[in-house]
Parts: C-alpha cells; structure tokens; sequence
C-alpha cells in the first residue's frame, strides 16, 4: 500500500492532539532555554545601544547594500554584530536540538507504549544531543551555503536532509550515515515530503509576518512566543516526518 500525505497528516494530527500538553511543554522550554542563552552571551545593555543605533542607521540607507553597510562600520561595532549573530546561531543551534531530541524521543517513547513528560523526553535525549547539534550544525551550514549561492542548491539541500535529524536520533547512527540516508529517502519520497515543508515554511512565513505588525510585547516577551509558536510549528512537521520514516522503515 502506498503512502500517501493525507494519511500522514491525519496520523500526525492525531498523535499532535493527543499529546498537546507535553508538546506545548516542550516548545515554551526549548524557547525559554534559546531567548535565554541570547540574552546571556550575546546582548548585553552596551552592545543592545549600539545595535539598535545600528539598526537604525541601516533602515536610513535603505539604498545600500548589506554587505557594503557592514565595511562602512567600526571595528567595533562589527565585533558586537558578529558576537550577537554568533549568540543567536548557537542559542538557535542548542534550542532546535533540544526541540528535536525531545519531540523524537516523546514519539518514540509514546509509540512504544510508555507514558512520558516534555522533561524526560529531553533528558533521554541527552546521550543523542551532542551528534544532533553536529548534524544540524553541519546540514545548517550546507544549506545556508546553497541558498546564498544560488537558492536551488540550498533548497534541494534542505529537502535532501529532511529525515536526517529523525534517522540520527530514531536509530542512533552516525551523522554521516543519517545524512546519506536521509538523502536516499527523501529524494525517493519527494511528493510527500515536499508539501508538508512548502506549508512548515508558510506556516513560519506568516507567524513572523503577523508579530512585525504587532509590536505590543517586550522584545524579549516577543521572541519568546515567536520562537515558542515557531517551536510548535516545527514539532508538527517532525511528528509527520517520524511518522514517514517509521513507515519507510517498516
């Protein structure tokens, strides 16, 4: 019998519904843990006066390119722009790797007949973080490069190395293995992977667009619901893709 989207969607669904509290647990967490290791390594009150001066010198010369804007700043203020981007890249890195292990883990745990909690799902994530956080590191860093270059790369890339962080964390192999084989899959699964990333994507797409034109939150309060929503977003496309795999395996 072949797959098919809509009966991974409604497993999806289903699975999303029924364990909504430890999912929400989870996204409002990994959140916390992301906004709060940003605010620790990378925006202090000195370094938010000068990217906020920054920020709005840029919008001022709306004309210029970014890279040219970067060569016309200070060493200084280019030190505090690569300390607060390196802060965001690691805290995201740390964060989404939790999301990951932890949703992965609540899925396998739930599907094997075990009741769990959003803490424990992290916790027996814990031995796998460290080859995710290398997996999403080094597939992040491919993808980026594809969509700098010419964008088609990056997003064949991307859907390529889809099922990846599934196999990794699911069967426990190596990252090169799991990219290798998630590269197999995916291309072979193609009409029903690509859908559900089209609408994670519009999905992320349209929750920023909505909280640019709802200043009504701290910027701390606001990048905290943005990344929880965007959290739990991402839980529901690693739910259908876990569910594609255990399928794809059986």
């Amino acid at each position: 019998m072949p797959i098919t989207a809509n009966v991974l969607y409604r497993d999806s669904f289903n699975f999303f519904r029924n364990q909504l509290v430890s999912i929400l647990m989870l996204a409002l967490l990994t959140a916390s843990i992301s906004v709060l290791l940003n605010q620790i390594l990378g925006t202090d009150a000195e370094m938010l006066k000068i990217l906020s001066a920054t920020k709005g010198d840029f919008a001022a010369s709306a004309s210029m390119d970014i890279q040219e804007f970067i060569h016309q700043m200070t060493p200084e203020k280019q030190l505090m722009l690569l300390k607060a981007s390196a802060a965001a890249t690691f805290s995201a890195l740390v964060g989404n790797a939790l999301l990951i292990g932890g949703v992965l883990t609540l899925l396998r745990l739930v599907s094997q007949g075990q009741r769990t909690s959003a803490l424990c799902a992290i916790g027996s994530s814990a031995p796998a973080l460290p080859r995710l956080m290398l997996l999403l590191f080094i597939c992040s860093l491919m993808i980026q490069l594809g969509l700098r270059l010419l964008v088609v790369p990056g997003v064949i890339m991307a859907i390529a190395f889809s099922l990846a962080s599934v196999i990794t964390t699911t069967d426990k192999k190596g990252v090169f293995a799991s990219i290798k084989l998630s590269c197999r899959l995916a291309f072979a699964n193609v009409r029903v992977i690509v859908p559900a990333m089209v609408l994670w994507l519009v999905a992320k797409l349209l929750l920023f667009f909505l909280f640019s034109h709802l200043p009504l939150l701290t910027p701390n309060a606001t990048n905290l619901v943005i990344t929880a929503l965007s959290n739990l977003i991402s839980a529901l496309l690693l739910i259908y893709l876990f569910r594609l795999y255990i399928l794809l395996r059986s």
